[in-house]
């Protein structure tokens, strides 16, 4: 009976350690920081802040070019959002797309280097039904591949 407690003890701490280390290949999500992006958040913040908005979600991510990156979150039937995905300047092609949590495409839109505001994607959009979408912004980059900072902007109609 020791024994084979002895054993199971073993196991089970051999696992414990197992676990523990074997979590070093967890991709996490990293923020950068690029101070020209930032000035462009917060003017845009400020502008819909001040036209009755509220910004529910905001995050900076670090991209890899001609990568979409998946970002996932509930929206609610009838309110009114603003999304903003702001990318690098030195890109030359910007693209998101939004989908239902059925897999639709309910959003697609295109920005290229040359365009006005080339680095700012920005769409309203009123679900018809309470459920969770996908964004995947992407961006193409020919001189970085990796270490593209992008900025996500989630806000609500307040007013």
């Amino acid at each position: 009976m020791k024994k084979s407690f002895g054993v199971f003890l073993f196991i089970y701490v051999f696992l414990s350690f197992n676990a523990a280390f074997g979590q070093e290949e967890v991709i996490r999500q990293k923020a950068c920081d690029n101070p020209d992006i930032k000035a462009q958040a917060d003017s845009i913040k400020k502008l819909f802040i001040d036209k009755g908005w509220a910004v529910i979600k905001e995050a900076s991510v670090t991209m890899e070019s001609q990568y979409e990156l998946p970002v996932i979150f509930p929206l609610y039937q009838g309110t009114w959002y603003e999304f903003v995905f702001i990318g690098e300047m030195t890109s030359r092609l910007y693209e998101v797309r939004m989908y239902d949590w059925e897999e639709n495409q309910v959003v697609y839109q295109k920005k290229m280097w040359g365009d006005v505001d080339g680095n700012i994607i920005s769409f309203t959009y009123i679900p018809t039904s309470s459920q969770q979408f996908m964004i995947k912004p992407l961006q193409v980059n020919k001189k970085k591949k990796g270490d593209l900072c992008g900025y996500f902007i989630l806000m609500k109609r307040i007013k």
